[in-house]
């Protein structure tokens, strides 16, 4: 089992997981490293900011300042050699430099044709809905899967209206039906029922066939 070693660029904290902003992929860089330290591969860390001298010490990374400059870090070394630079690498990247089971790939093409029905069914996109559930057919995805995918997205888009409409209700303290609804429709001056025009009698203006209502 190799150790791995990485040497960050100026960070304000030994990870960099810290402030008000945070970069999504230090805190999966971070739990990466966490991961592979729990199945016992040696993990060390050193943030150029904090920790100088750690890079001018080891001759590897020093001369790969002086060729590259900073644009070399983050740095990643295998039992003394260098793997990875300028990136942060993966999870498996790390399982397989440090000599360990790689985890499994769990983000199929069928999971991202699963996700891009979801995607179409929020966005009410009728043709993505058609494409996605034709490539999920031929990746070999079974209908009652891509039926599940469908109830979970509409569940998903369906929440906030109900979340809004039981906030309504809790505002008027009960359901009220709004009487004034019918006997005054109101219609906006291009004739939709929800634009910004003035509000007229349903007796002097009707909505025309386009109204949304």
């Amino acid at each position: 089992m190799k150790t791995i070693e990485v040497f960050d660029p100026a960070m304000c904290c030994s990870t960099g997981v810290c402030g008000p902003s945070i970069d999504p992929a230090l805190v999966r860089f971070a739990a990466d490293l966490d991961w592979i330290a729990a199945h016992g591969v040696p993990v060390e860390r050193f943030n150029l900011g904090q920790q100088p001298g750690a890079f001018a010490e080891r001759e590897i990374v020093s001369a790969a300042l002086r060729e590259k400059g900073e644009q070399c870090l983050p740095l990643v070394l295998a039992d003394g050699q260098v793997v990875s630079e300028g990136v942060y690498p993966s999870r498996v990247e790390l399982a397989g430099w440090a000599g360990i089971e790689q985890p499994a790939v769990i983000y199929t093409k069928a999971i991202n044709e699963l996700v891009a029905i979801g995607a179409a069914i929020a966005s009410n996109c009728e043709p993505c809905l058609e494409y996605h559930v034709g490539l999920a057919r031929e990746l070999g995805v079974l209908d009652e899967e891509i039926a599940h995918a469908v109830t979970t997205a509409r569940r998903v888009k369906e929440t906030p209206a109900r979340s809004i409409l039981k906030a309504a209700d809790e505002l008027l303290g009960a359901r009220v039906e709004p009487k004034v609804a019918k006997s005054l429709p109101l219609v906006d001056s291009k004739g939709g029922c929800c634009g910004g025009g003035k509000a007229k009698p349903a007796e002097t203006t009707q909505p025309d066939s386009s109204s949304c209502c």
